[in-house]
């Protein structure tokens, strides 16, 4: 119907009840529903019969939220997250914004409405990165824009290897990955009910090297030494190895060890609570999903050999290596 019709259809149904008419036979007569009644009679009783009149149709001229109002949802959507404004949510949700425009500027609006203008804001739903309180934003600063482009330059001066390593523990129970399975019906995968795990320690570096060993048991000083010699074996030029501040890798047994070693390796150490800046943890999720959570190992030596297979799989193609370098974290150590 029109809206002229609509209007039509409403002032006839309240003049016939005026006139004697009942509710319930209004309602069968002009075929519309009791409620629809009670509202126009509730907007004839609080104004007259122009109230009845028809609103203007479509989307608002005037856009409910202003050019200034969307300039600042948007900053603080990008700055932080909503506990950071007293706002009772974890994650950016549609219901989080909702709320912060209610508290902020008064603009109540339904989480659909929210969700187009977060598409029209360019945001889009993420799994989030979890990032440490205590991590150092000036020391990250710093490392990003002095200290790493300071160790580049050594390492370009004397001829050495730039490696970036990370150690890393297994577990059997671990799983990844989906299964194809009828609706309602959840997949079972079946495995041994025993828990065991392997540890791993490896480097990698923008050229595509990766080095590994795979071991039970603590990570240790002697654990660490042990592969130092292997990698040393390996690499015919000096090796400047990368790696976070591990109590092990500060040992007095390393830093002594390293230190008669100086002409052939040298440690440097990441910003505290940064790991996304080391490259070499994208290959401990690539090894993790893949080669753990992906497989079913009945014993802690399968579960090895599975490991082992899959690195010296991802040795023999060093473009794997290269392109975890890509990556929008660590893309500063690709060259």
């Amino acid at each position: 119907m029109t809206p002229e019709a609509q209007q039509a259809l409403r002032r006839r149904a309240v003049l016939a009840i005026r006139d004697g008419m009942g509710i319930a036979e209004a309602s069968r007569v002009f075929a519309v529903s009791r409620m629809a009644i009670y509202n126009w009679l509730e907007r004839v009783e609080a104004g007259d019969l122009r109230s009845l009149k028809s609103r203007k149709r479509g989307r608002p001229a005037r856009p409910r939220l202003l050019p200034y109002q969307i300039g600042a949802t948007v900053r603080m959507i990008s700055s932080g997250c909503p506990d950071q404004l007293r706002l009772p949510f974890a994650f950016w949700t549609r219901e989080a914004v909702q709320e912060l425009l209610k508290r902020r500027f008064e603009v109540d609006v339904s989480v659909w409405t929210v969700g187009r203008y977060l598409r029209a804001w360019g945001f889009t739903p993420q799994e989030p990165l979890r990032r440490a309180y205590e991590r150092d934003e000036a020391a990250v600063r710093r490392w990003l824009e002095r200290e790493y482009p300071a160790i580049r330059a050594r390492a370009k001066r004397l001829g050495a290897e730039i490696h970036w390593g990370d150690e890393m523990g297994m577990r059997s129970d671990h799983q990844a990955g989906r299964s194809f399975s009828r609706r309602a019906e959840t997949p079972v995968t079946p495995g041994t009910g025993r828990r065991f795990g392997c540890n791993m320690i490896s480097t990698v570096t923008n050229r595509g090297v990766l080095a590994f060993m795979v071991f039970t048991g603590r990570f240790t000083a002697a654990v660490l030494l042990r592969f130092l010699r292997r990698l040393l074996r390996h690499r015919p030029t000096t090796v400047f190895l990368i790696v976070d501040e591990h109590p092990v890798h500060k040992s007095n047994a390393v830093r002594g060890w390293l230190k008669r070693h100086r002409d052939r390796v040298r440690l440097y150490f990441l910003p505290p609570y940064s790991p996304e800046l080391n490259p070499d943890e994208l290959l401990n999720q690539d090894v993790k999903t893949n080669a753990v959570g992906r497989r079913s190992s009945g014993t802690q030596q399968e579960l090895m050999a599975d490991v082992r297979g899959y690195l010296r799989s991802t040795q023999r193609q060093p473009d794997i290596v290269k392109s975890s370098f890509r990556e929008e974290h660590v893309a500063y150590a690709a060259s």
